[in-house]
């Protein structure tokens, strides 16, 4: 039965074909598992990262420019969150560094201790390079074998100037060939060539005692993952550059038009320049070009006398009509030399990084960051510091949460970062499923064994997050989803029970493993397991009734999350009329059941800005409906309107729907999610600091580092239940008053807090929301804080007067509900809030 096709139900909307792409999912099934910046690379759709993106990276063929390059980031370390929001900018970091007194022989403990520095002998990134290398030297040098100890004794004996222009590239492109004549360190290293042949030099290492273990899904190491007999922090030009696809990505813009001028090759763009450059290499018997732009550096004079050397006889010998390494010798003649960091030192330092942050994913600002929320003039919250040291208990066991980073990673490129997945690419990832899955089975042993009789209360709920299981427990997960895309039902559903048995990895998934198991067992088991001689149709309910005992438990699992139970009771209720369940013995979810949010329409003045000129010169439309008001009225823009109780003048659409409610009687904030953050942070701000070991790594944190993971809710069960029923008791109001006479006059730096409201303003909102609904909505930011931060309604509304709140969800012409926005109307709506759709209707459009 194993291997049966069975029609899939419509119910199911099941995608038969392979070739198309997956159906759009609501964030709320994929998103609530972030790992909040955890392993090595960017985030996928459950926020977890990506292996080779410890820092954003420009490809290699980018244009590079003279300045570094300022890397935006989507998202931010849990370290980055957990402190306090300080200027990390150019400004920042000079004023750090002009706050140094000039008194020499001071290390950097002695420069953040006493606030001391010098100029040319340390910078910010240095100090925060050696905060991080050092503390974890000191404490966890047990993770390291005796060549990497080496390695780092090689780096200790560099010279300064060395060591800083090490620390500015690693914090740089780091895969990517830098052209020494453009590195602009001028001022901090005084002799840029003898720098960098500091780091071209090669040191020899002892032998290694072990062999690296193969882990599941690889197989082998990466090459660069291993230290050999010698190694160099970086290397050269010479001798590394072999192919025309590395040398060309070097070229610049305008050199790169020069070279296709003199060759006779076109594109466009820049990438259809390197292609075609590329195709007339592989074609073009000879040239004869000579006004080629070069460097003006000695590196790159003395290779052009090569290329010339070469020319006076003719081609170098065995090109034939293959003209690459010609043309390699060319476009080395221009960039002149250039530098990399070796990748065997590359990973070994970012090791040291991912132990030290606590964190696989880390930016230039998370070095930064820690420095200036060292220095800087703030008041944090009291609570215990505890930074284990035990977070990785071997080598072994760090060389392994790595080596399943990268498995995870060639998963997620597989189905997400490939467009529609084909039928091989889900082959692949079920036999790395299956290679997986054995390990995933001892480790998760190993781990509960740890939980029973190691851990104490809650210690290991942040520490298992760093266990190669939680990065297999994801990949299973993946691959059980892909056993459903091969119509293995049977065994999808065995993986399910499994997963659902386990309690410790990944726990915000649970809601959406029950959906999908009682969704098998609803539509697809009865065909597939023993009837024990019941008929077809007794088979059925049979199984309906396993489906029904599945969705109760998804409700009674104190870790599945409150944003699934409104399926799973959907459910209940169609399961109980087709299983004809009395009436008295059905489940009543009345009290949850969610009301459809009313919609309000506002009419005001739109205002069109009028364009002056557009791409073929001629003026804007002056007319509403002309150029300028499509290009203010597209979907997602933001449109300006008059307030006509503001004396007309301009606002933002939000702004002009608030004035409206005022109008009616509400008192209000436009804060998208401020307020319940802020109440939040009030009304919780013991639990956040409640003592729980590992969470609390510096002493300069706005909360646990958890608290953006899904580890944070079942570490502190009891508090956080214990403080949700002092909210439904009506205690709220006294909760908050403690906290802001407490914590007012030293403006505490508090996740989520805005010490900007009026205490008076808070005091109301608390009484006027009744105490069931404030702490339903508390109880979704403590499971989900950081998926939850956004989609909450525009408007925040309250009336004292009939003890009533509202949120307001604004829109404009052309605007829809994005799913975040749906799922927290659906929780408001089912803890009795009232929510409103307010419609945004110009009913006069003017141009200015």
């Amino acid at each position: 039965m194993l291997g049966q096709r069975i029609a899939h139900p419509a119910s199911t909307n099941f995608d038969e074909d392979f070739e198309l792409p997956p159906a759009k999912r609501l964030k709320r099934l994929d998103s609530v598992d972030s790992l909040s910046q955890l392993p090595l690379g960017d985030e996928g759709d459950d926020g977890t990262p990506r292996p080779n993106a410890l820092r954003a990276e420009v490809a290699d063929s980018e244009a590079e420019s003279d300045e570094e390059e300022e890397i935006p980031r989507a998202t931010r370390t849990e370290l980055e969150s957990a402190l306090p929001p300080v200027k990390t900018d150019k400004e920042a970091i000079a004023e750090y560094e002009a706050t140094r007194a000039a008194d020499a022989g001071l290390d950097f403990r002695d420069r953040l201790g006493h606030r001391k520095w010098v100029q040319g002998k340390s910078s910010i990134y240095m100090d925060a390079f050696f905060l991080a290398l050092e503390t974890v030297l000191d404490e966890e040098s047990n993770l390291f074998d005796e060549p990497e100890l080496a390695v780092f004794q090689k780096w200790n004996n560099l010279s300064y100037e060395g060591q800083y222009l090490y620390v500015r590239l690693f914090l740089r492109k780091t895969a990517a060939w830098h052209r020494i004549s453009r590195l602009k360190y001028y001022g901090d290293i005084a002799d840029l060539d003898a720098a960098v042949d500091e780091l071209l030099q090669h040191h020899s290492l002892p032998a290694a005692t072990a062999t690296e273990r193969i882990a599941p899904g690889e197989a082998e190491p990466p090459k660069d993952a291993v230290l050999d007999s010698s190694f160099s922090f970086a290397d050269s030009s010479t001798g590394h550059i072999d192919s025309l696809e590395e040398a060309s990505s070097l070229l610049m813009l305008d050199e790169l038009k020069a070279l296709a001028k003199e060759a006779k090759f076109q594109g466009k763009t820049k990438r259809d320049l390197l292609q075609a450059l590329r195709n007339t290499s592989q074609k073009q018997g000879g040239l004869g070009w000579s006004g080629l732009k070069r460097s003006d550096t000695e590196e790159s004079v003395k290779s052009e006398q090569s290329v010339d050397d070469d020319e006076d006889t003719g081609f170098p010998n065995g090109i034939g009509t293959n003209r690459d390494s010609y043309f390699v010798r060319k476009i080395l003649a221009t960039t002149g030399r250039c530098i990399r960091l070796s990748s065997t030192a590359l990973r070994l330092f970012e090791r040291v990084h991912l132990v030290f942050y606590r964190s696989t994913e880390w930016t230039e600002k998370s070095l930064t960051t820690i420095i200036l929320a060292r220095i800087s003039r703030r008041n944090f919250p009291e609570y215990i510091v505890s930074r284990s040291n035990n977070i990785f208990p071997s080598r072994s066991t760090l060389l392994e949460f790595e080596a399943s980073i990268r498995t995870q990673f060639a998963v997620d490129t597989i189905l997400e970062f490939n467009g529609t997945v084909t039928k091989d690419g889900l082959h692949k990832v079920k036999s790395i499923f299956e290679e997986v899955y054995p390990r995933w089975l001892v480790i998760l042993a190993d781990e509960q064994r740890k939980e029973d009789r190691v851990y104490e209360s809650g210690e290991g709920a942040y520490l298992r997050r760093f266990s190669p299981a939680w990065v297999y427990t994801r990949i299973v997960h993946k691959g059980t989803t892909i056993l459903g895309r091969f119509k293995e039902h049977k065994r999808e559903h065995h993986m399910l029970c499994q997963l659902l048995n386990q309690h410790l990895f990944h726990a915000a998934r649970r809601g959406a493993w029950y959906q999908r198991k009682a969704l098998l067992e609803e539509h697809y088991m009865w065909a597939l397991s023993p009837s024990d001689d019941r008929n077809e149709e007794s088979q059925k309910k049979h199984w309906k009734r396993i489906a029904l005992r599945t969705c109760e438990d998804g409700l009674q699992d104190r870790e599945s999350h409150l944003i699934y139970h409104h399926d799973l009771q959907k459910r209940i209720a169609k399961l109980e009329r087709q299983l004809n369940v009395p009436k008295r013995l059905q489940h009543d979810f009345g009290h949850v059941r969610l009301a459809k949010p009313m919609e309000r329409y506002v009419e005001g003045t739109r205002v069109e800005k009028e364009r002056t000129s557009s791409r073929n010169g001629r003026r804007g439309s002056n007319g509403g409906g002309g150029e300028a008001a499509n290009n203010n009225t597209r979907r997602g823009a933001k449109t300006i309107w008059l307030d006509p109780r503001e004396d007309n003048g301009e606002c933002s659409v939000e702004a002009m729907c608030l004035s409206h409610y005022r109008s009616l009687g509400w008192k209000g904030y436009h804060s998208e999610g401020g307020i319940i953050r802020t109440l939040f942070g009030y009304l919780f701000y013991d639990v956040l600091f409640t003592y729980i070991p590992n969470v609390f790594q510096t002493p300069f944190q706005t909360c646990p580092l958890d608290l953006h993971t899904d580890a944070f809710y079942p570490s502190r069960f009891s508090e956080i239940n214990a403080r949700l029923n002092e909210i439904s008791n009506g205690d709220g109001r006294e909760l908050v008053k403690r906290v802001h006479e407490r914590e007012r006059e030293r403006q505490t730096c508090v996740v989520g807090i805005d010490w900007g409201f009026e205490i008076e303003d808070l005091v109301e909102i608390v009484e006027c929301f009744r105490g069931e609904a404030l702490s339903t909505i508390c109880k979704v930011m403590a499971q989900e804080y950081q998926q939850r931060g956004g989609g909450i309604p525009d408007l925040f509304l309250w009336d004292q007067g009939r003890g009533e709140v509202m949120f307001a969800e604004v829109k404009s012409e052309n605007d829809r509900l994005s799913d975040t926005q749906r799922l927290w109307i659906d929780v408001l709506s089912g803890a009795g809030v009232k929510v409103e759709l307010c419609n945004a209707v110009a009913k006069e459009v003017v141009v200015r």
